[in-house]
Formats: structure tokens, sequence, C-alpha cells
């Protein structure tokens, strides 16, 4: 893809992603009228217009009936005394006949079909393929043709052709095209497409393309309407087709060729090959440049016609494939390898397939034919005796022609496995074919590497490109690369990796990684990153106008900096760019503005290369790209390929759960849900590697800055991504107990701390382990052990010094005594301790002023508990601004409310003010009072807090939180019954109450405490009691009384309200409250599993508060916020930043601590793979394709050794006629005097034409005989050779059959005067027959003399590079050697005067007897005839770099403006094989290598 191609795109996924689309897709009916409008503008049929009579008085001779035909056809006056002509006399109409066909039977099988003309052209026959019927472009053509007859195929061999057929076709995205009727190879190729279809639903359909010819198609009417048919319904009747065809219903697009007749065969030949032709000049993937679309010929059930009809083209630049297995086609295999078609054979297959497969390893002088004669009488049984003689000469002449085009040829035999599978022969013979080209090299193995990418055939590539034969640069392989990322193919990128492609080398320009987002496919990232560049083009400053107005019209584009932004959103604020703007991103090329200062950005140049350089990781990069499209096979390679796997997989994480949040789509979220549980999954891997092998070093790689993943750390990205099962393990919690108990030992007993840290003397002692004092401890115990091992075994031991020195392990000392009190009291577990005591001590003295000493003036307890809360205050404020990780205010703001006990710590405090100030004025004193009271409610759940550290009750907390949920939600189940029976309840007992507080107590507080058993008394008769309530409501203490009877009884019906109360227990006590107890006995079953991940993962969350929050414990603490005010905001000193959580180490120890991670991802990778390995489920594959293997070969070696016995007794058969031949011709010797016979023997043996021996002249060298001049098809002629095989070539063999035609090009129809026929006699070609007569396109008969000449020179920059004059041919396109007719033998050719000048001409011609002589003699030319042939000198006259006619020669060549060119004489070399033999001739003399 272009680079405006790329702008225009993204201009346009801007646009479109950020603004509502305005155009929606049109509806099915509009597409149906567009799509038939087009047709009747594009599409025509052809219809006959003069009847003529036929073989029946009622039919044409267009072989449609007379009532089919109009009435202006049936008496013409334009065509009076005309006879029938189809080219004339049937015309171009709209077509009848297209749209959907719907065949009957199981599965309703549907496709699409339309009736063409024979005239149409191909270009809109392409077009209705791709843009009407949306089919993709194919990546491949297979064209397949054959017998139009149903024929036989073993079982065996059916199955490899239709797997092979199908195999191809799906994995290279290819077409295949057929003649679309239900019988022969038609037939069996849609059964192939069947079969696929049914086993294969979930993958893409195979595109099968049928052209047929109209004529023949049984029950077409039902195909024809003026407006197109959506469906036609079309019924296969094959028992009453007659000599018709019905279409095969296994098709998927059908092109019907309508020439006008009925019942004519193959009228869709002419208009098929040139729509081959027309798609194998279309480039693969729509690329304005690379390879064409290679063209796959595929010929079943071949008879003697496979070698006789011509193909219809060639394709230039184009690999086209012919795979002939069978049968009569139009498309033969001799003109196809003409036409550098390679061809596969399949052995087996039958008749003329069978007969070159028998044939193809013998030298073509042992291909004769009485050779061809019996395998022509073996193969094709009785059809043989109907060939005549001539035929079979012929064919015997188009046999050795297609096996000496061995480059072409590939046999393909079911009996051998050295292929594989058919499709894997078919891709072989393309890759074998396109090495054969004369420009072998590394071009050469480029476009052969392309095609197998285009295919996704990475087999093909690891077997046939990647050998020893090729030698890959890295460099070389970065298109490929380029292409496999972008094709998505996995397999490629890691057989490119295997094979020396660098990544550092391939991502070193940033343009590369930029092309590559810009060619991401449709997904989530790509859809903002559009949407980021649209904004940004919107938002930039008035600084950046004048480029804005220099890149007009240039599209919206994407920069690293768009990613970078982006990705920094998905992974958070708290991380820096990944990808820092480069220098020149914002140096504005204006001359005139001096706004811009330089300084700074001078000074910072040097430290932002530097930056950049160390950031750079080419797996980074790879890996971000792949994981942001949500490619897992691509994602993993790349994540190999990671120095900081670990950050890496994290991030990923991150990212992935961010986008899937952020997604719309459901699907895609719960994909990217699925790979990053699988990144932490393999994070989890690794650092269980590093742990296992080094605690030390595992801690360091969580706590680490990675500068690779904007200067964060492991830890932080777990947390971030929520990886509680990566935060939960073993190695991280040990990390984060180490971090909670500070300085003192992770050994010590709690008891202990809490003792000193009342008596702290004791820490002076033993009583309390410090870590420092571990580290000693042991690091002595290992010199004693060292010293030990020295003393026994004498030898002294090397240590790891230098870890040591470098880790300062060596030079640490004990603890001072201050320093020992000072890491007890930071540490975060006293400092704990030390809060829940003063939180203690303040609900106790919040409680004692509340109960006891709440007076109408504060006293002094109330006074220090208004101290003790602002000093709370304060530490919340501090928790909110304490901003380590840079996170930024919005993030911190966010984190904080999103926790729990923050709300509650923010409600108490509220709560709190809100009861002082009214506690303070005399109106709200008492509701101050019960504000505060509820207050002491919110900081006695708030205390609930301190048991998350705990391992017991720390878990069963978030089982609470769980339950809370599930019990506000039961709640609104409930609470609709308890509304439903209370209001019915009040209404029926009460009536007309307008007492709120008593309506909501009847309505909704009674029936919520019947729940809990206080059962009511008012619906009973006898239980009411007059005294207990109110008649009119106007006692507040009292509840109205019900409705009454005359006689002061309760009015309303008891059975009802003893009913509802029944049903109501029923329900709310019964049912709900057991269902309660259903969900919480569930949430427990699901929580309790994970409880223990959940709350080592929000365990981080304390220990890091703690960490951070000073010593001092509430009211004390005060004193260290107004330290830290001071500190900060008066003397602005920047916060002392803690090493606990977030380290950087120096480059050395980064270095080898990342080495280090390398190999224990080598390791967990190793383990993961023999995991795999040993499953059930791949021990269960290998074992089945194994038993298949064995299958495989078993009856391949079955049929191999029944073919040996008969190859066996066919040779002694043979064996037996030549003896009793050799017997009779003994006995006729004796018979005839011995000395005749001895002279006869050899004349009986060679001269007899009807049954020569298969094993004569086998001693005959097949370079001695002329190829070219044998060519069936006489050049710039119509005429065709009379066949000559290659045992009749010399004149001294008899051939009694030959009879060539005559020719003469400057003879109008063939007709020469008497001089020269007469003459013709006395001419014998001396390298034998040619099949022709006459002079042919020579000028005379005879040797036509001609001469090349080769000016050569030593290259002025390299001595050893010999240079060779070319010219350029206009008239062919090609380059040539100067030469031309020779007239003498001493002088040049006239003709070279017009191609070097008269004055150039006589000097080189001056020089002619300096020159050597490299080949003087006949040679192998088209143009020869029996009678007239070319005999060629070649001339090389080489030139002295300092002579006057070298300056003459050079100069000639400047001015020549490319018509005459300096090469170098190598192998590489484009010119016809002629002159190629000529130059390796006079690199011979010159003593150079060609």
């Amino acid at each position: 893809m272009g680079e405006d191609a790329v702008k225009s795109r993204f201009h346009t996924l801007a646009i479109s992603a950020v603004r509502p689309a305005k155009h929606l897709s049109p509806s099915p009916s509009f597409q149906r009228c567009a799509f038939t409008s087009w047709i009747k503008e594009n599409i025509n049929k052809r219809e006959c217009c003069f009847f003529e009579k036929g073989v029946r008085e009622d039919v044409c001779k267009c072989g449609y009936l007379k009532t089919d035909h109009v009435d202006e056809a049936i008496k013409p006056e334009d065509f009076t005394g005309e006879s029938w002509d189809k080219h004339r006399h049937a015309y171009e109409v709209p077509t009848d006949a297209f749209g959907d066909i719907s065949f009957g039977g199981l599965g309703q099988k549907t496709g699409q079909y339309a009736r063409v003309s024979t005239d149409t052209s191909p270009e809109n026959l392409y077009q209705l393929l791709t843009e009407q019927w949306k089919l993709p472009p194919p990546n491949l053509l297979i064209s397949v043709t054959g017998g139009a007859k149903n024929f036989y195929l073993k079982a065996r061999l059916k199955n490899m052709f239709r797997r092979g057929l199908i195999k191809v076709a799906q994995t290279t995205g290819a077409w295949i095209i057929t003649g679309g009727t239900h019988t022969g190879v038609m037939k069996h190729v849609g059964q192939a497409v069947r079969d696929h279809t049914l086993s294969n639903a979930t993958q893409g359909p195979i595109v099968a393309i049928g052209v047929a010819t109209w004529g023949i198609i049984h029950n077409r009417d039902a195909l024809v309407h003026s407006e197109g048919c959506f469906p036609a319904h079309y019924e296969m009747d094959i028992k009453g087709q007659g000599r018709l065809s019905c279409l095969d219903n296994n098709h998927t697009h059908f092109l019907l060729v309508d020439d006008g007749t009925h019942g004519n065969y193959g009228v869709e030949i002419e208009l098929r090959s040139r729509l081959e032709k027309c798609i194998s000049r279309k480039r693969l993937g729509n690329k304005e440049g690379g390879m064409t679309i290679p063209v796959v010929c595929v010929v079943l059930d071949g008879g003697p016609g496979t070698l006789n009809v011509s193909h219809q083209f060639s394709v230039p630049r184009c690999l086209s494939l012919c795979l002939t297995v069978l049968c009569v086609s139009s498309q033969t295999i001799y003109n196809a390898m003409l036409n550098s078609t390679p061809c596969v054979i399949m052995e087996g297959s039958g008749r003329i397939a069978d007969v070159i497969a028998q044939v193809a390893g013998l030298p073509v002088t042992r291909v004769t034919i009485a050779l061809i004669h019996q395998l022509m009488k073996k193969f094709f049984g009785k059809e043989y005796d109907n060939f005549p003689h001539l035929k079979i000469i012929e064919w015997t002449k188009k046999i050795q022609d297609i096996i000496r085009m061995s480059h072409w040829l590939t046999i393909f035999r079911i009996s051998e496995d050295n292929h594989g599978d058919l499709d894997v022969a078919i891709l072989q013979a393309l890759l074998k074919a396109s090495r054969t080209s004369e420009t072998l090299g590394i071009e050469s193995w480029k476009r052969q590497l392309e095609l197998a990418i285009t295919w996704n055939r990475v087999d093909i590539a690891e077997t046939e490109i990647f050998t020893e034969e090729s030698q890959w640069k890295s460099g070389d392989l970065h298109w490929a690369m380029f292409s496999a990322l972008v094709g998505n193919k996995p397999q490629f990128v890691s057989l490119l990796l295997e094979n020396g492609v660098s990544v550092r080398d391939f991502l070193q320009d940033e343009e590369t990684l930029c092309e590559l987002y810009k060619q991401l496919p449709s997904c989530i990232f790509l859809r903002k990153l559009a949407k980021r560049v649209h904004s940004s083009s919107h938002s930039r400053g008035k600084a950046f106008r004048i480029r804005r107005r220099a890149h007009l019209g240039q599209g919206e584009m994407i920069s690293m900096t768009h990613v970078s932004d982006e990705v920094r959103h998905l992974l958070g604020s708290f991380t820096h760019a990944l990808y820092p703007p480069s220098i020149m991103t914002y140096r504005l090329n204006l001359s005139a503005s001096i706004s811009l200062s330089k300084s700074p950005t001078g000074s910072r140049e040097p430290l932002g290369e530097d930056s950049a350089d160390a950031q750079r990781d080419p797996g980074r990069d790879l890996f971000l790209w792949a994981v942001v499209q949500n490619n897992k096979e691509l994602a993993e390679i790349a994540w190999e390929l990671c120095r900081d796997c670990m950050s890496a997989a994290l991030a990923a994480s991150k990212i992935l759960k961010t986008m899937a949040e952020e997604g719309s789509d459901a699907d895609e979220a719960e994909d990217m849900h699925e790979l990053a549980n699988h990144y932490e999954k393999h994070a989890i891997g690794v650092f269980s590697e590093c742990h296992n092998s080094d605690e030390e070093r595992a801690r360091r790689l969580l706590v680490r800055v990675s500068p690779v993943w904007g200067r964060t750390t492991c830890l932080r990205l777990a947390l971030e991504a929520d990886d509680k099962s990566f935060v939960a393990q073993s190695g991280v919690q040990a990390l984060l107990t180490q971090i909670w108990c500070g300085e003192l030992s992770v050994d010590n007993p709690v008891w202990r701390v809490l003792v000193c840290m009342v008596f702290f003397p004791l820490i002076y002692t033993r009583f309390l382990v410090f870590r420092r004092d571990e580290i000693i401890h042991r690091e002595a115990e290992k010199k004693e052990e060292i010293k030990t091992v020295e003393t026994v075994t004498g030898s002294t031991l090397r240590t790891n010094s230098c870890s040591l020195d470098r880790f300062g392990l060596k030079r640490l000392k004990p603890l001072s005594s201050w320093y020992r009190l000072f890491h007890l009291y930071s540490s975060p577990q006293v400092k704990f301790y030390w809060n829940i005591v003063s939180y203690f001590a303040f609900l106790f003295l919040f409680a004692v002023v509340l109960m006891i000493d709440f007076q109408a003036a504060p006293s002094a307890g109330e006074l220090l508990l208004y101290i003790w809360l602002l000093s709370l205050v304060c530490e919340e404020v501090r928790q909110l601004f304490y901003d380590p990780d840079g996170f930024g205010f919005h993030k911190k703001a966010a984190m904080y409310i999103n926790e729990l006990w923050n709300i509650l710590d923010v409600l108490s405090i509220l709560l709190f003010i809100v009861g002082l100030a009214f506690r303070l004025t005399t109106e709200l004193f008492y509701a101050g009072k019960i504000l505060l009271c509820v207050d002491f409610v919110v900081f006695c759940l708030r205390f609930m807090a301190i048991f998350t550290i705990s391992r017991t009750l720390g878990p069963k907390i978030i089982i609470v939180r769980r339950m809370m949920t599930d019990m506000f939600f039961f709640m609104f189940l409930l609470s609709i019954w308890v509304v439903a029976y209370g209001v019915a309840k009040q209404g029926i007992l009460i009536h007309n109450d307008d007492r709120l507080d008593w309506i909501v107590r009847g309505a909704i507080y009674e029936p919520y405490l019947i729940i809990f058993g206080n059962f009511p008394t008012n619906i009973d008769y006898a239980a009411f009691d007059l005294d207990s309530c109110s008649m009119n409501g106007t006692d507040p203490l009292k509840p109205k009384c019900p409705v009454l009877n005359e006689n002061q009884t309760p009015a309303f019906p008891e059975w009802l309200t003893i009913i509802m109360l029944c049903v109501y227990l029923l329900f709310a006590n019964i049912l709900l409250l057991n269902l309660l107890i259903a969900i919480f006995n569930f949430t427990f079953q699901t929580v309790q599993d994970n409880t223990d991940i959940i709350w080592k993962f929000q365990r981080y969350e304390l220990i890091k508060e703690y960490h951070s929050r000073p010593a001092a414990p509430p009211p004390f603490i005060i004193f260290s916020h107004f330290y830290l005010f001071i500190r900060n905001m008066v003397l602005c000193r920047p916060p002392i930043i803690s090493q606990e959580f977030k380290s950087e180490l120096p480059q050395m120890e980064e270095e080898e601590l990342l080495s280090w991670e390398a190999l224990m991802k080598d390791r967990y990778l190793l383990s993961t793979q023999q995991e795999q390995s040993q499953s059930m489920e791949r021990r269960i594959l290998d074992t089945a394709q194994k038993v298949s293997t064995i299958t495989d070969r078993l009856e391949r070696e079955e049929e191999a050794s029944s073919a040996a016995v008969v190859q066996r007794l066919t040779r002694l058969e043979e064996q037996v006629v030549q003896s009793a031949k050799a017997l009779q011709w003994i006995v006729d010797s004796l018979k005839c005097r011995g000395f005749a016979a001895k002279e006869a023997q050899p004349q009986t043996l060679t001269t007899t034409d009807e049954s020569p021996d298969p094993l004569t002249n086998t001693s005959e060298k097949e370079d001695g005989l002329h190829v070219k001049a044998r060519q069936f098809h006489y050049p710039n002629s119509k005429l065709t050779r009379f066949p000559v095989p290659e045992e009749k070539v010399p004149w001294e063999v008899s051939f009694s059959s030959y009879e060539p035609a005559y020719y003469a090009s400057e003879d109008s129809g063939n007709h020469v005067d008497g001089s020269e026929s007469e003459a013709v006699n006395n001419y014998r070609n001396p390298g034998g027959r040619t099949g022709i007569r006459g002079r042919g396109a020579l000028s005379h008969l005879g040797p036509n003399r001609s001469a090349d000449l080769v000016l050569t020179r030593m290259r002025e920059s390299e001595w050893s590079v010999l240079e060779y004059l070319v010219v350029w041919d206009e008239s062919h396109g090609t380059l040539a050697l100067p030469g031309g007719p020779l007239q003498s033998a001493d002088e040049l050719p006239v003709t070279l005067k017009r191609t070097l000048g008269k004055t150039l001409y006589e000097m080189i011609n001056a020089k002619v007897s300096e020159g050597t002589k490299v080949f003087e003699g006949y040679v192998d030319d088209c143009r020869n005839t029996d009678n007239a042939w070319v005999e060629l000198t070649i001339l090389n006259i080489h030139l002295d770099r300092t002579s006057e006619l070298m300056v003459d020669v050079n100069s000639m060549v400047a001015s020549s403006h490319g018509a005459l060119q300096w090469r170098e004489l190598s192998g590489k070399t484009r010119l016809s094989g002629n002159q190629r033999d000529s130059l390796r001739q006079v690199a011979e003399l010159h003593n150079r290598k060609f």
C-alpha cells in the first residue's frame, strides 16, 4: 500500500471514528434494484435473428425451434440469400437470466448466476464477480477442465485429489473455475466442495465458479426472467437430461455463456480463457506492484486431446500452474508448458497422465515411437485401435518435448511420500518452476517467499525456500516480516525469526513501527487511535498553523506520539510516555521565526537521544502492537522476544482489561479478558520460576523501575490491572510482609513486638531480631562453612565476592542503638499497633463524652476529642494528596473514594463536623448530640478495618461485604411483600387514618416485625381491646380503632385477615428468609475459594498506607503533619521517595537482572511445553497421527509392490517378444546365406517404422540434435511442422511417413517459382530433419550466416569484473548482443552501422582481425528448415581501458540514452538462450565464472 493510500485511509478512519455515520447501509431491495440495473447495462445475451431450416423443418441451424425465434427472425429482409452464420446472425440483447439460484433437495444449496454473451468483456465479468457478487480477489486461480462424461476414479486417488484440491484452495484463498455441470470432472470438484462445506461449517466457503455453455443446460427455462430471479428454483433432472447437462448444485457461482446456439458444447472455452487471462493480469492483493495472480489449471480424465488443443494464452511475469490428472481439455499440457506453465501429473490417474508418468524419468532418446505405441495400447485399451500411426508419431514428439522441459514438469506419484499431499506437490511445482528462471538469486527467492506468504503456507516455505541453497540476510527479509505481521500470519513470523530476521534491525526505523500501526485491523484500539488523531488535529496551537497549512490535503496522519498517548491512557497516568516525542516533532522549519528558543532544544537533544535509545526495546514494540489488536498468536511470539517479560505480561493484562471496559462489543471484551488472564498466568509462571531460583532477585524484579514500560514497576502494574492471582503469590506476599515488618525480622512473634513497643530497652538485647542482624548472621555462617570446607579439603573455594560487594552485603554493620529505636517505631507493623491502641482510646473518650461528659460548655475531655479528630482529618488530607506513584489528583481522588474504609472516614468526619456545629448552638444542642451518637456508630464500623491485616478475619470481612450487597438487593424483593401486606391490612382494619406516623407504623413497621415473630393482636376478635386504641385517632399515643359494629366489636372479616397473615408468613418468613439464607450460602461458597486471594490483594493498600504514615499515632500525629506542611509547602523541598515499593537499579545490575529473568522465562516456557506435550489430549492426537501415517505407508507400499510385479511381468513379456524376433531373424538369415543376412541385420532393426526396437539409438546424445528447429509452430506463420521424434532426426534413419510442408515467407499462398523449388533438393540441414521444407523465414536456401559481436572490457572500479556491450531491442523489448547477417567473414555485419554509428563501426571493423572467434558453426534456430539454416560466428573483441577506441565506445554509450549499455558478464544475464551460450563461452575464454 502506497503512502498516499495509507494517508487517505487514516484520514477516512479518523473522520468516521469520531463523527456519526450519515449514510446507513442500503436495504436488500435497493441493492437488488442496483444489481439489476448494473446487469442490464453491462451484461448481454445472444439471440438468433435469422431462421434457416436445419436438419428438421421446425429447427433452425442455431439449434433452437422455430417457435423460440422472434417474428422478425423468421422472415428477415436484411439477410435474404445468405447462409446462417453465428457471428453475423446472432446479435446481443440485454440478458434475461440472472440472480440467485436455489437447488432443491437436502441442504437447500444456493448460488448466483448470470447468462452472458461470448463477447462479454472479461473486465465486466471480473467486476461482476468481485463488486456485484462481493467475492474477495483470489490469491490463486484453479481452473479445472476435463472429461464431460462420468468416469471412475480409485477411492484413494479420488480422496487425495479432493483433499489436495480443496486444501490448496482453502489455504491460499483461491477461486476454482470449472465447467459447472453435474458430470465428469465438474461433478468430482463439486463433491469435494460439498464435503468441505459439510465438515468445516465454521470456516469460509470455497468459491467454485462454473463457466458453462447456456445452450446445453437442461431445465434452463427456470432461470429466465426479465427482471432477474431472486431466487430461481432449479431442478436437477439427471435421468431426463438426455444429451444436455444439469448444473452442479455444489458450485457457488455460475457464468452461463451464450453464443445464440443450442446443443453445442465448448462455447464457453474462448470466454473462459479470456477471463482467466484477465484474472492472471491482476496483482496479488490489489497491490500496485508485485506479482500477478497465479493461475492453476487442473485437467482430469486425459485423452489424446490433452496434447492437441492449444492453450489460449501465456501469463507473462506470472507463474501459472497446470495440474494434469486425467482428461480431454481445452488447456493442454504441451502448450501450457510452452507458455512457461509448470505442470503436475498425477501418476495412476489413467491414460495420457500415466503415459507421461511412465516416460518422465527416461532420457528423451529412450522415448521412441515403439515405446509410445506400447504405452498407448496399455493405458488406452480398445481406444488404441482407433489411433492412426501418424497421430502416434505426433504424440511421441509432443511427449518428448514435455519431458524435455523437466523444470516445468512434476510427477506426483501416490506410491511415494516425498511430495506429501497433492496440495504440497502443486505448490512445490510452482516454486520449482520459479527457480528455473534465468535471473537466479535473491529476487527469485523473494518471489517464491511472497507467494508462500500470500498463501500462508509455512510448510512450503520451510521445506522449499529456507534451504541451504538460499542465503538470506536479515535486511532481505524485512519486507516479508512486514507482510507476515500485517497479514496476521504468526507461523511465518516465527519462521522468519528462526531464519535470521533481527527484530531490532526491523524496527530500527520508527517509520516501520508507525506503518504497522497504520495497517492495524479493525479493532477498539484503532478506533480510539483514529479518534485521538482527529481530535489532536483540531486542538493544535497557533504556532503550528503554518505547518498545518503546509500539510493540507495529506490527511490526518498518525504518529508514534498519538500511539504513546493512547497507550499511556490504557496503562494509566502514573506511567511515563513509552515513545517520547522526538526533537524533530517540535522543531519547525521557520527561518523567519525566532520566537522559539533554540537553547532548550539543544540542551535536551543528547539526553533525548540517549534516553530514546535506552528505552527502545523492539520486542516491547512488537508485543505492544500485537496486544492492542488482541492478537494472541502474534503477541505470544513477540512476548518471547521481550527483555522485561514479566512487566510486559502485566502491562498487557492492564491494557486489555482497560480496552475491554471501554469497548462496546461484549464478545470482543470477553476475548480481551481471556487474553489478559493468559498473560497474567505468564507473569505468574515467570515469577514463580524466579522466586524458586532466587528469592532476593525475584523481589527486586517486583519493585524495580522498568524504563521500557513507562518507568513503573511490576507490582504497580499488577495492582492496576487487578491481577489478584499474581499479587497473591507467596513471593509477592513475602515482599509485602517484609515491607510490613520494616527493618524488623519477619520471624518475630507478634507478642514480642507488642512487648517491645512498651518496653523498648528490650530491643538492645536479642529479644527482638532485626533484619540486618539476620543478614549478618547468614553471611557469617556462610564464611564459617567455607572455612570448614577449605580446612577439610585443603583447597580454596571461589565465592561470588563481586556480587556481594556490589550489593553491599560485605560492608553491612550492626545497627546502632539510635537506629534500632528508630526502625522499631518506624516499622509499619508497629505503627499499625499504635494506631489500634490510639483508636481504642479515641472511641473510649468519645463514648465517655457522649454518655457522661456532654455539657453545654465543652469540657476538657471534649476539647481533647476535637483535637484528636483534627489529627484524623489532617491524616485523611495527607493520604489524599500523598502521591508517590504520580497518579495525579483526579486518579488519586478516584482511588480514595473507591475504598470503603475511606468512605466511612469521610462520612464519620462530616457527621462529626455537622454534629459539632449543631452542638455549639442552643437550639440544636440535642440534635447535635444525636448526630454525634450516630457518628459514634460509624466510627465503630470503621474499626473493622483493623481486621483486614488478619489472615483469619480479613477474608471474612470480604465475605460480609459481599453478603451486604446481596442483602441490599434482597431488600427490594422483601419490600414488595411487606408493603403489599401492610397496606392491605391497614386498609382493611383502619378507616381514614390521617396520622402519617401511625400509617407508616401500621403499613410498614408492624409487617416488618412480623417476620421476626412479633405477631399482631388487632387482626383477631379474641385479642381485641377497646382501651388499647383511640376511636377517632385523637390520642397521639394510641392507634386508631378499627371499624366497629353496633355491639362495639370489630367489623372487619376475621377470616380474611388471618388468611392474609398466614400467606404473608408463608412467603416472607419461610420462602424469602430461606432464599436469603441460600443466597448467603451461595455467596459464601463462591467467595470462600477466592477470599484468600482477594484478601492478599487488598492487604497491599493497608501495608502501603501504614508504610507512608507518620510514626506517631493520633493525636500526636498532628505534629508530624505540621512538620510535613512546613517542609513541603513552606520550604518547598521534594518529598522523600521510599525505595521499598519503587527502586531504580544501576544499569549493570539492571542488565544482569533482566538476563537472569530471560533465563527464567526460557525455563518457564520449556516446562509449559513439556506439560502440553505430556497432556492426554496431545498424546491422543500424536497417536492418531502416527496411526494414520502408518496406514498410509502400508497402503503405499502395497500399491508399490503390486505395481513392481506388473512392471516386471511387462518387461519379461517385452524380452520374450524381442527374443522371438531375434530368433526369427537368425532363421531367415541362415536361409538366405548368412553373409547377406549379416548386412541386412542393422537395416532390419533401424529402418522399420512400424515396429522399431524401443531400445535402439539409446547411445545417441540428446545434445547433438536440434530442438528449436523442430517446434510445432513455425514463427510468424500459421504453419505447423511435421512432427519429427527424436529418433527420426538424423537423415541416415529411414522415415517413410515423413511428408513435410513447403514454406517460403515471401511466396504468397505457398507458391514458389521453379528455380527455387528445384534448388531445394541441393541443400540438406546438417542438423537433421526439421519438419518443414523450403527456406522458411530465412533469406535464402542453405546456410544463412550471421555474427554476434561481444565487446568486453574490465570495469573501472573493479578490475576483476568483466563487462560486455548490449543493445536494447525496441521491437522485442529485450536486451541483445549487437549483430546481424554476415556478408563477409572478414567484416562485421553491415547492420551494425545503424547501431554503432559509421565511425565507430569502421574503427571496430578494423580490429576484427585482432578479435577471437569463440564459436563458428550450425545454430539450433526456430527459423531453420530442412533446406535453410542459420550458421553463427561469435566474435569477441576485448577493449583496453586506455585505448582511443574505448573512449569512443564509452562516449557512444553515454549518448545513446540507454540504447547501448555495459553489463556485467554473469549468469544473471537476461538474454536469449543462444546468446547466453555465447557469453558462457566468452567467460570461459577470459577465465571468468559464469
